[in-house]
């Protein structure tokens, strides 16, 4: 019998519902809970969907489990692995009860004493320092006085971080102290309920939903700047050793600090090391990814910060020592790995939609792997459809752009660009 793997996504990102189709090639019976808009709904590797409520998560994710039975549990963004740590807690505290739980989700991700350092920033610095890590200065800073003093210790510009944020939302560089000092209240505030009730309703996005109600204000650490370019490791690890990895250099971001758009894969000893060390610390199982800084002009990359989660190459199976699905697998069922066939020889990869909506003619696109998901089409056509209503000022919009009305078809393969023929 096939094992089963139940995914948990409370934002409407992309690259874990790419990650669930290569789940199901390996061979897992794939499930998820999420809200009922989700992406892992359109892809018919998900072969059971649970819906998850953004004012009961824990409920949610109860129900999901009790049902689903699954072998491993995989958090597809920060809330949901905040979820999971959460809802360990509750079952904790149950005794035997939720036992089967507890058990369940330290297996999938870890053990229950790392839960708060891979959530909070700087104690996870801390940790990596303690291992003599290349790491950049990094503290918590609590109010207003406590980030004077840094600026008055330390040059701008640098880094401020808020925790349990993704995707660059809750990065600020500052260059000033009155630019220091308005990041960090904006930071830590709490979101507010309107927007969080935007969100939800009209990007299906409820991860600001819950924090917003409880009203919790966020921690926040500085972290001294690395001049640089962004350099990233993704990796599957079982108790404790890593199984496979993708390290990868960022090539192009849609915006200041935000997702990569194009990577290129790399082979960085430093980081290997860095990313081995870490996991055999924390003792971790599942799939994490680690973001670094690569020094400008030494070319020694600086570890920034954990993500307790697959980042968006994760789905990408290299082969031997690159195939993070196929490593699972085998780490669940006891088994050699199998990686399947690389699906491409080319070491840029250009993540869809993303470097297509940056710029419809970047020469990435071109040269690299475009990452489509041609054989996901209702998936393929709700990435499109919805990329296209995004209102970044950071992207510039393709100039084939059709009304958000007009049915997508198809995605021409060699234009880049979408065609939209007549219904008959």
């Amino acid at each position: 019998m096939a094992p089963t793997v139940l995914i948990i996504a409370t934002s409407p990102y992309f690259p874990i519902a790419r990650l669930s189709v290569s789940l199901a090639s390996t061979g897992f019976r794939v499930e998820a809970v999420c809200p009922s808009s989700h992406p892992l709904t359109r892809t018919r590797a998900v072969r059971k969907t649970y819906r998850y409520r953004a004012l009961a998560p824990l409920s949610s994710l109860t129900a999901a489990i009790r049902d689903a039975a699954p072998d491993l549990v995989i958090p597809g963004d920060e809330s949901s692995a905040q979820n999971l740590h959460s809802l360990y807690l509750r079952e904790s505290r149950k005794g035997s009860k939720g036992a089967s739980i507890c058990s369940l989700i330290e297996r999938s991700v870890g053990p229950a004493e790392t839960f708060e350092v891979v959530y909070q920033r700087a104690r996870f610095m801390e940790l990596a320092k303690a291992l003599n890590v290349p790491t950049p200065e990094t503290a918590i800073v609590r109010d207003v006085g406590e980030l004077r003093e840094w600026a008055r210790n330390s040059p701008f510009p640098f880094v401020l971080k808020a925790d349990g944020t993704s995707g660059g939302e809750g990065v600020r560089v500052v260059r000033t102290l009155a630019e220091a000092e308005r990041a960090f209240h904006i930071l830590q505030t709490h979101p507010v309920l309107a927007r969080a009730v935007k969100r939800t309703l009209l990007d299906h996005d409820s991860s600001l939903l819950w924090p917003s109600l409880m009203r919790r204000s966020r921690s926040v650490c500085v972290q001294a700047f690395v001049s640089g370019r962004e350099a990233t490791s993704t990796v599957a690890c079982w108790n404790g050793s890593v199984m496979a990895a993708l390290h990868c250099e960022v090539l192009e971001t849609g915006y200041a600090t935000g997702p990569a758009t194009v990577m290129r894969l790399t082979a960085n000893p430093v980081m290997t090391a860095t990313v081995e060390k870490l996991v055999r610390k924390l003792n971790l199982s599942g799939l994490h990814g680690f973001d670094f800084m690569v020094e400008e002009g030494t070319g020694k990359p600086y570890l920034i910060e954990i993500n307790p989660r697959s980042t968006q190459v994760g789905h990408l199976r290299l082969g031997a020592g690159r195939d993070l699905p196929a490593s699972l697998f085998a780490a669940v069922c006891g088994t050699p790995v199998q990686p399947a066939p690389t699906v491409t020889e080319k070491d840029i990869f250009c993540l869809f939609p993303q470097e297509w909506m940056r710029d419809p003619n970047s020469s990435f696109l071109q040269s690299g792997y475009h990452d489509v998901p041609w054989d996901e089409p209702e998936l393929l056509r709700m990435c499109v459809e919805r990329s296209r209503k995004q209102k970044s000022a950071a992207w510039r919009m393709p100039a084939t752009s059709v009304a958000p009305s007009a049915p997508v078809k198809c995605l021409d393969r060699q234009a880049y660009s979408v065609s939209i023929p007549q219904e008959r």
